[in-house]
């Protein structure tokens, strides 16, 4: 069982940064830039990285205790919405009132389609990394 928490950890490290990179800086780093909220000239990439595995960690963690039989595929995505949901909360909504942001709704906007897209994504590896799980294993 602890290999499978590993594996779900770098199961949401891997599809989030997989997702997170080129959302960030191909796709659309010159609307982020506009949003004038990150002043930071280069980010530091393991720093980033770093939340991601500890995010992942948790979520590996939490997910047994919330499994509650059926499919694993529809039972992952379900908590990553849940969880994604919550994790949108802070990094997008608290942050968006307590700092500058320049296009708010735009802002708000493009972060609640990238945290669906995340959090939809790892949270159906999640789920097919622990596969079914008896009730009593969690």
């Amino acid at each position: 069982m602890l290999l499978k928490y590993l594996y779900a950890a770098l199961a949401y490290t891997g599809v989030t940064f997989a997702l997170a990179a080129p959302w960030h800086f191909v796709l659309f780093p010159d609307l982020y830039h506009s949003f004038r909220l990150y002043n930071r000239a280069e980010p530091i990439v393991p720093l980033g990285l770093l939340s991601m595995l500890i995010q992942g960690v948790v979520l590996a963690l939490l997910y047994p205790r919330w499994y509650r039989g059926g499919s694993p595929l529809a039972e992952g995505v379900k908590f990553g919405l849940l969880l994604g949901l919550f994790l949108f909360s802070v990094s997008t909504l608290a942050n968006a009132a307590k700092i500058e942001v320049t296009g708010l709704g735009r802002f708000v906007g493009v972060q609640a389609i990238f945290h669906f897209l995340q959090f939809a994504l790892a949270g159906a590896a999640i789920g097919l990394v622990f596969g079914r799980l008896e009730r009593s294993a969690a």
